[in-house]
């Protein structure tokens, strides 16, 4: 299962997230909902980094994708990570079995 990870701050702003596992839905390589994820995660940590500039905290390696902005980007950064979130909440509701979406305050 891929755990969704939505980090905020005390007032509710997004400040990045973390994807971890794999969905289990089909076979490496051939996997439509861990494609669906990876796709959206990685053009939103790009488009954070390199179109909108922000310093962040990335971190990547096999089944795993985590960056968080310093709160002072969280408004830059808010419809990015709205988008990505609402894409994830409709995955999870199309791929119960396959998806968690969960929130940290941090």
């Amino acid at each position: 299962m891929i755990q969704a990870e939505f980090f905020t701050n005390p007032r509710g702003e997004l400040l990045g997230f973390s994807i971890n596992g794999h969905s289990g839905y089909g076979e490496s390589g051939s996997d439509i909902v861990c494609a669906a994820v990876s796709s959206a995660a990685y053009m939103t940590v790009n488009a954070v980094t390199d179109v909108l500039g922000v310093q962040a905290q990335v971190s990547a390696e096999d089944g795993f994708l985590r960056i968080r902005v310093d709160g002072k980007d969280a408004k830059d950064c808010r419809v990015l990570f709205s988008g990505f979130k609402l894409h994830m909440l409709w995955l999870e509701e199309q791929y119960p079995q396959n998806i968690q979406v969960c929130y940290t305050e941090v």
